[in-house]
């Protein structure tokens, strides 16, 4: 038992790191642009583009090598890659070098998603599976919620003119290898130290042997083949791929519309303001969970995309106040989309459930080209017209919870019910 406590700790500890190091191009688009003198926002937006092309590229691929190779070495190489990425630019700081790190560093981070999900389960045993994923949650969204804030203290201690020598040895050390012009960069340094620590830890620990179950195999390409003609397929893909657009344009760009159109300075309200759009989608997890006990999900999605709608425009028409208000609060009302669409698809068909779930992670996709929309349209009008495509990839959303027809909805009860207590 305690052994597997300590198993669960690590994947926990897995978790933490990936959410850490992934969620954080937000508040350094604005330093990116400044420090690599960007003519416009698209050059910014290749950035996240290479990181979640990477990812859409392994997701399928990532199933196939956990079968060939077993989780140990997948694991090992997941978290190599991105060590390997982030060093390369902590050392050398260049724009092309910053998009081939990205590159890099989503290779790694889609591996080691694909191989984390079917070791909790493994470990922690079926009985605890829900459980456990919730877990896993919660830790990436506190990653999320902390790493702009770790972002504001390195900034603080480290620019030139506030930065004092023998005060704090990480610091110190941290100030000999960053370049005084560009004090983010010592973000890279220690997402290098967290994740060479995760690599010793892969390599000194024993695993258990993982059997994918039928909703984690890749399938064969017979199973892919027939669903790409089913047209529902295509359109829970979209519904995806649009979650993930939204998500990442809000978080990647907030910051700097906060910036460009109220004067709020990136390094630090806007970090804070990315910090609390990451926190408010964690605690939004959780309420989620009581709320799809009570609400059918259909209904529920079009709830949330509802008053996420009314949120994003608050956010881009408001006054400071309001912007500063709405913009993370649309990371709770989006939290549930996620899993209310992946649930949806899955629930639709009768069989090659596995298959499906390659295809849906495939619409990470859109992680890429979201933000890349968002930016192109941005270049060629303003940010906030940009942002604005964003209510194109919420409204299609809030479409789905109307003509999705799963063969299993979700079981609700009362309210009184679920405070029930059985005997």
């Amino acid at each position: 038992m305690k052994k597997n406590i300590r198993m669960l700790a690590l994947i926990m500890a897995f978790w933490f790191t990936i959410s850490f190091i992934t969620n954080i191009l937000g508040p350094l688009i604005p330093d990116i642009i400044h420090n690599f003198s960007l003519s416009d926002l698209a050059m910014a937006g290749f950035i996240p583009t290479s990181f979640f092309l990477a990812y859409a590229v392994m997701s399928i691929p990532s199933g196939l090598l956990i079968d060939r190779f077993g989780e140990k070495p997948v694991l090992l190489c997941g978290f190599l890659l991105p060590f390997i990425g982030t060093l390369l630019f902590a050392l050398i700081h260049t724009y092309p070098m910053l998009l081939a790190s990205s590159f890099i560093v989503g290779l790694g981070m889609a591996m080691l998603q694909t191989v984390l999900n079917p070791l909790q389960r493994t470990v922690g045993g079926e009985e605890n599976y829900a459980f456990i994923a919730e877990l896993a949650q919660f830790m990436f969204g506190i990653a999320s919620f902390l790493s702009p804030l770790v972002y504001t203290y390195l900034i603080r201690e480290l620019q030139a003119d506030t930065y004092v020598a023998g005060q704090n040895v990480v610091v110190d050390l941290l100030a000999e290898v960053t370049p005084k012009e560009m004090p983010w960069v010592s973000l890279y340094w220690v997402f290098s130290a967290l994740l060479l620590i995760m690599l010793i830890a892969v390599a000194i620990t024993r695993f258990p042997k993982i059997t994918l179950q039928e909703e984690e195999k890749s399938g064969s390409a017979d199973s892919y083949f027939a669903l790409f003609k089913r047209r529902y397929v295509w359109l829970f893909f979209l519904g995806i791929f649009c979650y993930v657009s939204s998500e990442q344009g809000v978080s990647i760009f907030m910051s700097t519309f906060l910036e460009q159109y109220h004067g709020i300075n990136p390094q630090v309200e806007g970090a804070q303001t990315v910090s609390y759009f990451w926190g408010l989608m964690t605690a939004g997890c959780i309420i989620g969970m009581v709320l799809l006990k009570l609400i059918d999900s259909k209904r529920l999605l079009r709830l949330s995309s509802f008053i996420t709608l009314v949120l994003l425009i608050v956010a881009l028409y408001g006054n400071t106040t309001l912007s500063v208000i709405a913009f993370p609060a649309i990371g709770f009302s989006i939290s549930m989309m996620y899993s209310i669409i992946f649930s949806l698809a899955l629930n639709s068909v009768k069989e090659h459930h596995g298959s499906f779930a390659g295809i849906l992670c495939s619409a990470i996709a859109g992680g890429a080209a979201g933000p890349l929309i968002i930016s192109w349209i941005a270049d060629a009008t303003d940010l906030r017209f940009g942002m604005m495509s964003i209510v194109v990839f919420v409204g299609y959303i809030g479409i789905i919870g109307f003509w999705a027809n799963p063969l299993i909805n979700n079981k609700t009860v009362s309210l009184k019910q679920l405070f029930t207590t059985k005997k």
